[in-house]
């Protein structure tokens, strides 16, 4: 009995202290095929490398394209042609901004619903009613002046950079050059590279304007500045000094970014007298005689009465206006159709998506409910 006892406490032991059991509750060995087998350690995460936001030191300067480029700005714009040559010396190739810009692998399916969960979120809503609440006077002042309505103001601005928190840390002079010139492999790279030209150029007008050292802005692996993220060519154009200090400054000051995002989207097609909802939900008939309405560009096309015999329709009847037939896509679940009218074509304009031009007027309406606003929604479900 006493061996029995000193057996089992044992195997007790043996439990506690080690990760398997070799012997049975009476002290016997245990054959191979009940042996607890030792879990393998898990393998160790694999650590995503840091984003590099200072690049590498390649010597732009001897590049024979930047050189022609610096010609021909300091010819068309009156720059000293040696002062270019001595700034470029001091930029760097950002290869993170290269990969960034890369489009995503085929293949993945677009999901709404999984992008709008990302975007409409409690930090978003919550940040835009702090923003919308300490900054009501000047986002009133811009819907009195310009006609677009103060929650979609905050939505774009919460959408860009969450209020001011992310406005991006790379070099705008680094991101431009490296993707005006050394732009990744892509259908449309010869275009893509213009554009980078074109904004590196409106970089430069920029900061000769404001009497800013170049090298001194930072932004998005693209280039875009500031709490609306504005690229630079669009600061040149769009932005306003709305709080009239006498600069334009869309990185500190909120109330230039609120009118500059204003003004931008008035002078993108944005209608102050288009009446209803901006997006109205929508059911297709199964005969698909709607299917050519799609992909019809950024721009409201169709009339109600149009939409209707292609077999569109909404549980209560839009507004007789102009509208497009949006397609969102939610991966293996069905897709949502919703009637859009210009002004919601007037928001891809700031980016072409749908994806985005749909979060922004769903994070407007979060935000409004969550300061108990009680106007009329900018989308409406129809259920």
């Amino acid at each position: 009995m006493k061996t029995l006892i000193t057996a089992l406490l044992l195997s007790a032991a043996t439990l506690g202290t080690t990760a398997t059991a070799q012997v049975d509750r009476y002290g016997y060995k245990l054959p191979p095929s009940m042996q607890q087998k030792k879990k393998k350690p898990a393998a160790p995460k694999k650590k995503v490398p840091a984003t590099d936001y200072t690049g590498e030191y390649v010597n732009f300067g001897d590049w024979k394209e930047v050189r022609a480029f610096l010609d021909d700005v300091a010819e068309r714009d009156g720059f000293d042609r040696a002062e270019l040559g001595a700034l470029i010396n001091q930029v760097r190739y950002v290869d993170a901004a290269v990969q960034l810009v890369k489009p995503a692998p085929p293949g993945k399916p677009k999901n709404w619903q999984a992008y709008s969960k990302l975007m409409i979120d409690p930090v978003r809503t919550d940040a835009g009613v702090k923003f919308w609440n300490e900054n009501a006077e000047a986002l009133s002042r811009a819907e009195s002046l310009y006609g677009v309505p103060a929650e979609i103001i905050v939505a774009i601005i919460g959408v860009e950079t969450v209020y001011g928190r992310n406005t991006g840390r790379f070099r705008v002079l680094d991101a431009l050059t490296t993707l005006a010139f050394s732009y990744p492999e892509a259908p449309q790279r010869r275009e893509r590279m213009a554009f980078f030209r074109g904004e590196l150029e409106a970089t430069l007008l920029f900061a000769r304007q404001t009497g800013i050292d170049p090298l001194s802005l930072k932004g998005s692996f693209a280039g875009a500045i500031g709490m609306p993220q504005f690229m630079p060519s669009s600061v040149m154009k769009y932005a306003v000094d709305f709080d009239g200090n006498g600069k334009i400054d869309l990185l500190n000051s909120s109330s230039d970014a609120i009118g500059s995002v204003a003004a931008f989207l008035t002078s993108h097609g944005w209608q102050r007298e288009q009446t209803g909802a901006i997006v109205q939900a929508a059911t297709v008939s199964p005969n698909r005689t709607w299917e050519p309405m799609l992909q019809q560009g950024l721009k409201a096309s169709y009339r109600t009465a149009e939409l209707s015999a292609a077999g569109v329709t909404t549980a209560t009847p839009a507004p007789d206006q102009l509208y497009g037939l949006v397609d969102l896509q939610n991966g293996a679940d069905p897709t949502e159709y919703w009637l859009a009218n210009n002004n919601f074509f007037a928001i891809t304009q700031y980016n072409r998506s749908y994806f985005y031009a749909m979060s922004v007027v769903e994070l407007g309406q979060a935000v409004r409910l969550a300061r108990g606003g009680a106007s009329a929604p900018a989308a409406a479900s129809g259920m």
